[in-house]
């Protein structure tokens, strides 16, 4: 019967071609390289599958593994390759500049960080004209809550719970709602969860509620322009406005769509009132855009577009430098002064290298019409996947917009109780074995995050789906 499978799976999902070779793999065995890991590497560094993959080179959509195994990468390095591996533009930039200055300090002036810093900001609405230049998301959302603090002499934070990632940092680590990051430290003093407005899962929700070309299917009675839902979140908002902090805040912070969590999407308008409710009482408003933006929603360059509010600081990383250990907070003026009255040091943060790999993911993402394709072949996959929660019991949601996607796998759909591990983690790993590589997420690593490069194409969809509707149809048939 194993046998049979493995044949009828080649039949039916022909992976697209690929003219690029890669080169020859010459470094360590695998048997050597996982030692390596078991002894020099720290525990807490996990690896994704069985067995996991030893990965060579990549181009584009693409990854290639020791043996030159070809897999098509729906994941991007955790949402972080945006315009392609190893594209010719970035890497030629790179280049050029590491053959000229790798590295100085801020404290003089490069043009790389003038150029860079104008071309990013240009894609801002006013007021948000400034930036401070970091290393990762953790750092960019470690200091958004800093400058909150600072400017508003405030000092409480509220972020979104169930499933809400912000980083891994001591100080982040209040904002993130997730017990799998959580250390028996104290931490998180100042910061402060409200209900998370999930339509899905959460106790309000329709079929109408999100920005997204898939609804759930949860019934509502809700009437044009009206959500009751979103009236309900709210509620539960002042709720916590009004008992868990005190009457001035220094801010709140929430993704457009969260990442971590699986692509959960909010309510529309949601988002507009809450940041209406959070500045009446003195406070910031924080959107992190460290996996949603640069296009990768489509309709806009930026997650918070999507919902028609304008922040007061932006945090940005994963996609900003496709690769690159690059972050970035973007503010304004006056709430960047607040950092100005003593010294805050970012030695790396800028520096000439990450400054010109951004300036050419930019054009990269401009030149090859990435947001567009991000629009064009995300909602195409939004709606082939809907065919098969249609098809299949054990998918319960699916959800997103352009190619930030998120599948919710469950028992059944009335309950929407989560799928077991051992259950999604066969179907995970047929998917890979089929060369297809998805991520995971959500509160019991339920969700299979799709967050491709921005350069998939909609050939790679079908083949995609194929993949996924097999691996769904092998589960079914050993249930049965």
């Amino acid at each position: 019967r194993q046998q049979k499978w493995k044949s009828s799976l080649s039949t039916q999902a022909k992976m697209p071609p690929c003219d690029f070779v890669p080169e020859k793999y010459e470094s360590y065995t695998y048997d050597r390289m996982q030692k390596i890991r078991e002894q020099n590497i720290a525990p807490s560094l996990r690896t994704y599958y069985k067995r996991p993959l030893l990965l060579h080179q990549g181009h584009m959509q693409w990854l290639f593994d020791h043996e030159g195994r070809r897999y098509l990468d729906l994941f991007a390095g955790i949402v972080t390759v945006s315009v392609g591996h190893c594209h010719p533009k970035v890497t030629m930039a790179t280049q050029k500049q590491l053959a000229r200055l790798w590295h100085t300090t801020n404290i003089y002036m490069y043009p790389a960080i003038h150029e860079y810093a104008e071309k990013l900001t240009s894609l801002f609405p006013d007021p948000l004209k400034v930036v401070y230049l970091t290393n990762s998301g953790s750092e960019a959302n470690d200091l958004a809550m800093f400058m909150a603090r600072l400017h508003t002499r405030n000092f409480d934070i509220i972020s979104l719970s169930r499933g809400g990632y912000h980083g891994g940092s001591p100080y982040t680590l209040g904002l993130t709602s997730l017990t799998s990051y959580k250390h028996g430290v104290a931490n998180g003093f100042g910061c402060t969860t409200t209900m998370l407005p999930d339509v899905f899962r959460g106790p309000w929700g329709g079929s109408h509620c999100r920005d997204s070309p898939v609804q759930t299917v949860r019934k509502c009675s809700c009437t044009e322009g009206a959500c009751l839902a979103k009236d309900q979140y709210i509620e539960q908002f002042k709720d916590t406005l009004n008992t868990s902090v005190p009457k001035t805040v220094a801010g709140f912070i929430a993704e457009p769509i969260q990442g971590v969590n699986g692509a959960v999407q909010y309510p529309r308008n949601f988002l507009k009132e809450a940041y209406q409710l959070i500045r009446e009482r003195g406070g910031l408003c924080i959107s992190d855009e460290v996996q949603t933006g640069f296009g990768r929603t489509g309709s806009h360059f930026w997650g918070f577009q999507t919902h028609g509010v304008v922040p007061d600081i932006v945090t940005l990383a994963k996609g900003i430098g496709n690769g690159f250990p690059m972050a970035a907070v973007v503010t304004t003026k006056e709430i960047a002064s607040s950092l100005a009255q003593n010294l805050h040091f970012n030695t790396f943060g800028g520096n000439p290298l990450a400054c010109v790999v951004g300036a050419a993911v930019l054009d990269a993402i401009e030149e090859d019409g990435l947001q567009k394709n991000s629009d064009d072949v995300g909602t195409y996959m939004l709606l082939e996947l809907a065919k098969l929660r249609d098809k299949f019991e054990i998918v319960g949601d699916v959800r997103g917009k352009g190619l930030m996607i998120g599948v919710e796998m469950v028992t059944d759909k009335d309950s929407r109780r989560p799928l077991p591990a051992e259950e999604i983690n066969q179907i995970w790993e047929d998917c890979k074995d089929m060369g297809v590589l998805i991520g995971r997420g959500g509160l019991y690593s339920q969700t299979f995050r799709i967050k491709p490069p921005m350069c998939i194409t909609k050939r790679d969809v079908d083949f995609a789906v194929e993949v996924f509707r097999t691996a769904l149809q092998r589960h079914m048939e050993k249930a049965a």
